[in-house]
């Protein structure tokens, strides 16, 4: 039985009558179990979830931990997802199946548009708002009786964006009459082209009751809680074959780079450095993060390799950074602009510095130092502070990243057992 947050409960008692929904629920508000709480309300036989890769494990894991009474399979899989087929033609009684997939991969399966009667469950929705893009075409396809859509930032303030939300909740209103009638638009000259602009909003009070009559739920942090808390999340993540491959043998070579963990000390070395930027699948987990969220965040990290490789993500994605580590110190983006993300390394941006700005703090990788640790979350968490601040752990399933979690929770140092003779 799950214990829902009363914030959660009532959001599902304001839409207990509609098979089609959208949770547009600030970060870190619980949208996992709101939305799969709603999902197992709806009664389908068959369920289908697409999220982001990195968030598969963990829908998984729900399902499985919350519902086990539904048959639940992570449709990356080649023999799950042939199994999920198979079930869902076969019918059975009494057995009803969810899968969990990715977009990446979905508009790849084409036996999903065979579908028929289920619930869809779209976790971070706002990844269709460009409807030419090729998956969104392929999940606006899919026959579906009931819908859920679940994002922190649905637009992210740019309500041209969400006409495809709007059309897969039932709204048959068409893009061009949706852009005429909410969206003030003007033509510039282009080098000699006719370019449309957007200037701004028009009818917003009936767009927002419109999107109210069609399933759509706002709910920010400051309507929540009594601010501020401290809300911790644990976002695991794979170990690659490297990792595993040095954690047994204590060597292996990654681009003609050889990291050899000839003693305790540099085994423990390798093994952290290996779970950060020599990890794609954390990567790919911070982008999904970031992503989510346009506010203003803070990155904490160990070593310049991560510190490179994280600012070519937020390169990727357009978001201005600012850093603080031992040669730089450089507030100005984070202090001009709200998409700021601060890239700060635990000894020169854990102690000293008033950020509360911002509420949401990921750790990349963590310290070792149980101090620098507690003084990085005061970062946020402190006087002058009206929201709830938000962690975001990102740990590497099976690795020494566990064990350093464990022991900071502790309040005590890592270097605690640093001449300790790892298990094998």
């Amino acid at each position: 039985m799950i214990n829902l947050y009363k914030h959660q409960a009532d959001e599902l008692e304001a839409t207990k009558d509609m098979n089609k929904v959208a949770y547009y629920h600030d970060m870190g508000l619980g949208k996992t179990f709101t939305g799969a709480e709603k999902l197992i309300r709806l009664g389908a036989n068959v369920n289908l979830v697409i999220c982001q890769k990195s968030k598969i494990d963990d829908w998984v894991e729900h399902f499985k931990t919350y519902y086990p009474e539904y048959e639940v399979f992570n449709l990356t899989k080649k023999k799950d997802f042939v199994c999920f087929g198979n079930l869902e033609i076969l019918e059975p009684p009494n057995i009803k199946l969810i899968g969990v997939i990715n977009y990446e991969l979905a508009f790849r399966r084409k036996e999903l548009l065979q579908l028929k009667d289920f619930t869809l469950m779209l976790d971070e929705s706002s990844l269709i708002q460009n409807e030419q893009a090729k998956r969104s075409k392929f999940i606006m396809k899919l026959n579906y009786k009931n819908l859920i859509l679940l994002s922190g930032t649905p637009t992210s303030g740019k309500y041209e964006r969400l006409w495809s939300q709007l059309h897969m909740l039932g709204w048959s209103i068409s893009k061009d009459l949706f852009w005429r009638q909410y969206v003030d638009t003007e033509i510039i000259d282009n080098q000699g082209f006719p370019l449309k602009v957007v200037r701004g909003y028009k009818n917003v009070d009936r767009l927002k009751s419109k999107m109210r009559d069609y399933g759509c739920r706002f709910l920010k942090t400051d309507e929540v809680f009594d601010l501020p808390d401290q809300v911790f999340n644990e976002i695991k993540i794979n170990t690659t074959p490297e990792y595993r491959t040095f954690k047994r043998d204590r060597i292996v070579d990654i681009d003609n780079k050889e990291f050899v963990g000839d003693t305790t000390l540099t085994k423990m070395l390798y093994e952290r450095q290996l779970c950060g930027s020599y990890n794609a699948n954390k990567l790919e987990a911070l982008k999904d993060l970031l992503e989510s969220s346009d506010d203003r965040i803070i990155i904490f990290y160990n070593f310049n390799d991560e510190l490179d490789s994280i600012k070519e993500l937020c390169e990727e994605l357009n978001r201005p950074v600012s850093e603080v580590n031992g040669q730089v110190k450089d507030l100005t983006n984070w202090n001009e602009q709200n998409n700021t993300v601060l890239l700060g390394q635990y000894q020169a941006a854990s102690m000293g510095l008033n950020l509360q700005k911002a509420n949401k703090i990921v750790y990349f990788t963590p310290p070792l130092s149980s101090e620098l640790f507690e003084q990085s979350k005061k970062r946020t968490h402190r006087i002058g502070q009206k929201e709830t601040c938000f962690y975001y752990e990102l740990i590497c399933r099976n690795s020494i990243e566990e064990k350093i979690y464990k022991v900071l929770a502790e309040r005590r140092d890592y270097t605690d057992k640093l001449f300790e003779e790892e298990e094998d």
